[in-house]
């Protein structure tokens, strides 16, 4: 019974990819040929609908197809027409399903910062990039050593994002560990977190430096699995009784808006002391809801 639900599953993923992702190039197109400004942001609500109503469908499945309990604490009080900046924990590629099921039509269209190489992900790539979804390059320090000028691609990439994103709703979503956690990573970093990596401040400062002013709010999103750090495949066979998320806003510090993180060493510093207090508080918050009674395994 088992192969089938994952037969049919893939089936309807796939189905579900072709029929949103189509007619969105199709839009993405018309927005690059249109000449003027105010018509191509005509085009912003039909490709947010479709990626919206793609997601839609996923969730369904989620719901149609698992007896996943996802258990969120803290999600009221959001803005479809908001300006947010989401922080959140990442231990599993289902964080990414967790948050899209959590926040779908509740806040604008979250928008990951993306490893270049994902372009090449078939339908999606291309749908991610009509959604101005940005890509990074994400270089290693081996790699900006051998050639210094690689060290502010991202950051401009990280601006011209942050500009598109000025005119439009928008929640920007960054995994502020950088990498999914693992026992490994933990032990390597000596990381002063139980559950967490050490978080990367550099990104979150980027995107206050170039819009600050129009972000609402931060989102702090912990996710925890009860039962253990899950697979996509986990998560389709129906091998995760449960996901906890709760949900904090803070408000944009001001005293970190409009600074320069890369130049500014005391700047950095105090940037990155807020950053380690949230990380503090997040894994606190994280042992509560892992210390919780897990729900029963489904049947």
């Amino acid at each position: 019974m088992l192969p089938f639900r994952l037969a049919l599953t893939f089936l309807l993923i796939a189905a579900n990819t072709v029929v949103h992702v189509a007619p969105l190039l199709l839009v993405a197109l018309l927005k690059v040929m249109l000449p003027f400004p105010r018509m191509r942001a005509l085009c912003n609500p039909l490709l947010t609908g479709l990626a919206e109503s793609w997601i839609g469908f996923n969730s369904w499945m989620w719901d149609a197809f698992t007896d996943t309990r996802l258990n969120v604490q803290g999600a009221a009080e959001l803005r479809a027409d908001g300006h947010y900046l989401v922080l959140a924990n990442h231990q599993s590629w289902v964080d990414i399903l967790v948050l899209q099921k959590v926040f779908n039509r509740r806040i604008p269209l979250l928008r990951f910062f993306l490893k270049r190489q994902l372009f090449w992900v078939p339908l999606l790539g291309m749908a991610w990039w009509a959604l101005d979804f940005p890509f990074m390059g994400r270089y290693t320090p081996k790699q900006i050593a051998r050639n210094p000028a690689l060290a502010g691609r991202d950051i401009d990439v990280t601006r011209r994002a942050c500009e598109k994103f000025r005119a439009i709703p928008v929640a920007i979503m960054n995994f502020v560990e950088g990498t999914r956690f693992t026992a490994a990573k933990h032990a390597r970093q000596s990381s002063p977190y139980r559950h967490l990596l050490k978080p990367k401040s550099g990104g979150v400062a980027f995107v206050l430096d170039a819009m600050g002013q129009g972000l609402q709010a931060i989102l702090d999103v912990s996710i925890a699995y009860p039962a253990g750090s899950p697979s996509l495949l986990d998560l389709l066979a129906g091998r995760i009784p449960e996901v906890r998320v709760q949900v904090r806003q803070h408000p944009i510090p001001a005293d970190l808006v409009g600074g320069d993180y890369q130049n500014d060493r005391d700047f950095r510093i105090r940037f990155q002391h807020w950053m380690n207090g949230l990380w503090r508080e997040k894994d606190a918050a994280l042992g509560e809801l892992l210390g919780a009674a897990p729900a029963p395994p489904p049947d």
